[in-house]
């Protein structure tokens, strides 16, 4: 296993850099000589599920296009262990060189992970005890929150350029300055605009050809709207491919730093035509939403295409830790707004996470009668509907005169406060495709069973992490709400199907007014209040050991 699992093609170039730091010979010990960490357990949490996607239907050209990008993807990878933290690759190094027992399990663990952190359990080190930098490989280690607002209230020329999600904090002696991405990174940036290139000759699809040539010239630049509005507009083809910084879950300290990841997928077209329905409802789910008109974003581009895929190759940021079974990009606001955003459903993710881990959590969690509710089909939808929710809602916001967006106020509070409001939102507008006819009404009851279900899938992420947070705190609020309650003789939760409902539009109102108003400081006491675990849910979560935390999907080289 490398550091670019399950890809090993870069492996040689990494450890080529990292051969140039010195190290110490044995290393720092790993966490469990230290805390009792049982590093073993910890990586038998995750399922290892080998993908075999159908790609017998490509055209050679196809298969071309496809291998190029996969070469691609693993340049994300390299840059991304370097945006995890600082001298990541000398740790893997020492940890290499070291004569700890358990050094192969190590290796393993940090490749997986991308540094010696466990993503699955709230960042645990597993070699030395440092925590990971809030900031991760973006800011400097020694840099506060605290710090870098007094700076950027005493050096407003200087905002832009260091809050940009496109450049990298570093010290000048007393000064801070903005490192571009392109500068940065150049040595990975430039060879992946290079296969990019090569990619969109070879291509004879035309918006494909756009795309991967504008993608390209955005490594090298640091400006990615157009790409990003060609990458909206990729049409006839089965390859989908989404390459580039994206999220900013990384970036704990600001959330305004985007992470470099990759995903490269094959479009299933009857299953994508299926679901395409539904984005044309997103107008009216809008409308829908329990908050008042003003505060509805109906200048946001409701195109919003659809495509359910198999993955078959993933990169950067979209490898450690819990796996995505969907995604919705971009995030560029302006994007957005002019087109709104792109929803891909990865079809084999998503059912072997089924299979794996949601059907057997929901006979752990709920009574039996309920627990027959919890259906593959609502998983689906909910994951859907989810990434649909991403749309909807505040973007572009005013805060004291001054338009600004959601992410921009609420900062390092942003990504949980919007997981956990498009888990809510999801369900809601699942609820009105029914009151539509679009979807049976009588399937209410299995839609929230599966969502019960849901939300301790996500807890058990850790509720430091931004899915696992949103879940805890939807778990708390909704208790709160008398929205289930907890038999402790059977050890299983019945759902109170009315009070849940009611529950969740009061929810998802109360979260969709903090994001209208860029409330930064009622975002966090809004999670200090409610996104506890009780002791029924913590031991629900330790009746699940046998269930696998989350998979690790095993995907071809090339095709």
């Amino acid at each position: 296993m490398s550091i670019l699992t399950p890809s090993r093609a870069l492996l040689p170039l990494l450890l080529a850099t990292a051969a140039c730091t010195t190290v110490p010979m044995d290393g720092a010990p790993s966490s469990a000589a230290v805390d009792g960490y049982d590093i073993r357990a910890q990586y038998d949490k995750l399922a290892e599920i080998e993908m075999a996607p159908d790609t017998s239907y490509l055209t050679d050209e196809e298969r071309d296009v496809v291998n190029l990008l996969i070469e691609a993807s693993d340049y994300m990878s390299a840059i991304y262990l370097q945006q995890r933290g600082a001298d990541l690759l000398a740790t893997r190094e020492a940890i290499s060189r070291s004569r700890h027992g358990d050094r192969d399990l190590l290796l393993a663990m940090f490749d997986l992970n991308f540094g010696p952190w466990d993503e699955i359990d709230e960042l645990h080190p597993f070699w030395g005890t440092e925590e990971m930098p809030l900031g991760a490989g973006f800011y400097p280690s020694d840099l506060t929150r605290e710090e870098f607002d007094a700076y950027l209230a005493a050096n407003p020329a200087q905002r832009e350029a260091l809050t940009s999600p496109y450049t990298v904090v570093k010290r000048d002696g007393d000064r801070l300055v903005a490192v571009p991405y392109s500068v940065e990174y150049a040595a990975q940036l430039k060879p992946a605009a290079a296969l990019l290139e090569q990619a969109a000759a070879r291509t004879s699809n035309p918006s494909l050809k756009k795309f991967l040539s504008l993608r390209a010239k955005s490594f090298l630049s640091d400006d990615y709207f157009e790409s990003e509005m060609a990458w909206m507009d990729l049409k006839d083809t089965p390859i989908e491919i989404a390459i580039g910084p994206y999220e900013v879950y990384t970036d704990r300290l600001y959330g305004t730093k985007t992470a470099f990841e990759s995903f490269v997928t094959l479009k299933d077209p009857t299953a994508s035509a299926a679901l395409a329905k539904y984005k044309d409802h997103l107008r009216d789910m809008e409308a829908n939403l329990p908050i008042e008109d003003r505060y509805k974003n109906f200048s946001r581009g409701f195109e919003s295409p659809i495509a359910v895929a198999d993955q078959i190759h993933g990169g950067g940021d979209n490898i450690p830790g819990v796996q995505t079974i969907a995604f919705n990009l971009p995030n560029d606001e302006r994007v957005r707004e002019a087109k709104g955003a792109k929803k891909v459903i990865l079809a084999n993710v998503l059912g072997a996470k089924y299979d794996r881990i949601l059907d057997p959590i929901g006979d752990t969690v709920l009574t039996p009668h309920q627990a027959k509710l919890v259906a593959k089909k609502y998983m689906e939808l909910e994951t859907l509907f989810h990434e649909l929710s991403h749309s909807l809602g505040p973007g572009t916001i005013t805060v004291d005169g001054r338009q600004t967006t959601v992410n921009e106020e609420l900062r390092d509070q942003y990504s949980a406060l919007e997981e956990s409001k498009a888990d809510v939102m999801g369900v809601w507008n699942v609820f009105y495709m029914m009151d539509q006819g679009e979807l049976p009404k009588a399937e209410r009851e299995q839609l929230l069973a599966t969502y019960f279900a849901g939300i301790f899938r996500a807890m058990r992420f850790g509720i430091e992490e931004a899915h696992g947070k949103g879940a805890a705190l939807q778990y708390g609020y909704l208790k709160a709400k008398g929205a289930f309650a907890w038999n402790p003789a059977t050890k299983h939760y019945t759902v109170d199907y009315a009070k849940m409902e009611s529950g969740l539009r009061e929810l998802l109102h109360d979260q969709l007014m903090l994001q209208a108003y860029g409330d930064y400081d009622g975002t966090k006491a809004f999670f200090a209040k409610w996104a506890r675990l009780d002791d029924a849910a913590r031991s629900r979560i330790a009746a699940m050991n046998h269930i696998p935390v989350d998979i690790r999907p095993i995907y071809p080289e090339e095709i």
